[in-house]
């Protein structure tokens, strides 16, 4: 019964510093002067530009686009691009599940599907993204001023005297998919954003489900934040501020580190299945690939000269896969030997990894690691999701 589900969906077995699919949708946060800008002028080269990763303790955040005083709704146009003279309107509900999941049988073939978005105007001004010479942080080291691309082996690229490979036939592109945010109205993300926070004030449970999303408990009814742009902002909002604006209080004391105001490693970790949430979920994460991401949507960035990456400190990030979901359970739908779909209750450890455990520790890395890891177990989720009856 494994073999079915990993014909659609294959854990990572180590990771890679190769390219990944994740096409960013969201327009770029930081001044697009900030990215270094290839010879002719006229196009973004990623060898260039953001890098990401570490370098800064809990006392620099609150630089990136949520910004001191800005609520939830601001964070949600930021992350689509938004403004008030948007015209197009997607609808407003941007759930990521395919619309055939949960139904009996599920999808032979399929990968966790995602519903297509239009991207912002701004996402063509990026060209290339390299794998580049990081610290084990994810800091870029530059060479002479310039990042430094290294081919499959790990050897380091020469570059010309403005920075571009001498052979760029051995670059490792990073490709990003997309974050699937979608376009709306600042009408639509105005009240989706008022949605959410009134769900947060008024929820007298709250906890993860499988994959690491939040589950709400409103009125004695569970509801998951599954929306991508939804769980977008939250990352953003966390990794910044360490709080989601217009938020005063959960339930209990187990997530009170969401609203204390203070950014803190429990903001780090809890992270992780927020950024899984918003993503494709086909397709391994690379540390270059996330570092990418937050520095495109301006999370804490910093300028090196005319290298703009994101700052996030991993230090005190520790990630155990068998620790994390060895006692996690859930219900989805597993195919028998006769080709029918039966509801099963599984251990996700034990079914999704095969009991193969990983442990990493205070790197982009290990953050990389996670978040993989909880973008596979959402992917089986989604796609072998148990019908509502």
């Amino acid at each position: 019964m494994i073999s079915k589900i990993f014909t659609h969906v294959s854990v990572k077995a180590g990771l890679i510093a190769g390219c990944a699919s994740l096409a960013l949708v969201t327009s770029p946060m930081v001044s697009d002067t900030a990215f270094a800008q290839q010879s002719s002028g006229n196009q973004m080269k990623g060898g260039n530009s953001a890098g990401g990763g570490h370098g800064a303790g809990a006392g620099q955040h609150g630089g990136g686009i949520s910004g001191k005083g800005k609520g939830l709704s601001g964070i949600f146009r930021d992350v689509t691009g938004m403004d008030s003279d948007a015209a197009a309107d997607e609808g407003d509900e941007d759930s990521d599940k395919p619309e055939w999941a949960g139904q009996s049988g599920g999808k032979d073939g399929a990968g966790g599907g995602q519903p297509a978005t239009s991207g912002s105007k701004k996402g063509d001004l990026f060209g290339d993204l390299w794998v580049i010479l990081r610290d084990e942080n994810g800091v870029p080291i530059l060479a002479d001023g310039f990042v430094q691309p290294v081919d499959a082996d790990g050897t380091l690229i020469p570059l010309d005297e403005e920075g571009m490979p001498i052979d760029a036939t051995l670059v490792q592109e990073v490709e990003l998919g997309r974050l699937n945010v979608g376009r709306a109205p600042t009408s639509v993300l105005d009240r989706r954003a008022d949605e959410v926070i009134t769900l947060l004030n008024t929820a007298t449970a709250i906890s993860l489900d499988a994959s690491g999303r939040l589950v709400l408990t409103v009125d004695g009814v569970e509801k998951t934040i599954d929306s991508p742009l939804e769980n977008l902002a939250i990352y953003v909002a966390l990794l910044t501020d360490g709080t989601i604006p217009g938020v005063d209080d959960l339930p209990g004391d187990e997530y009170d580190f969401m609203v204390d105001g203070q950014y803190t490693t429990e903001d780090l970790e809890l992270s992780v299945g927020l950024l899984a949430a918003a993503t494709d979920k086909t397709g391994a994460f690379t540390p270059d690939e996330i570092a990418y991401i937050d520095a495109f949507l301006g999370i804490n960035t910093t300028t090196d000269g005319n290298v703009t990456y994101s700052v996030i400190d991993y230090a005190d990030f520790t990630y155990d896969r068998e620790a994390t979901y060895g006692e996690v359970t859930a219900s989805i739908l597993v195919e028998q030997d006769d080709g029918s779909f039966v509801a099963t209750d599984i251990n996700v450890f034990d079914f999704i990894f095969e009991g193969v455990p990983a442990v990493d520790a205070g790197t982009l890395d290990a953050y990389t690691l996670a978040a993989d890891d909880a973008r596979t177990v959402l992917a089986v989720i989604h796609e072998f999701d148990v019908p509502e009856l």
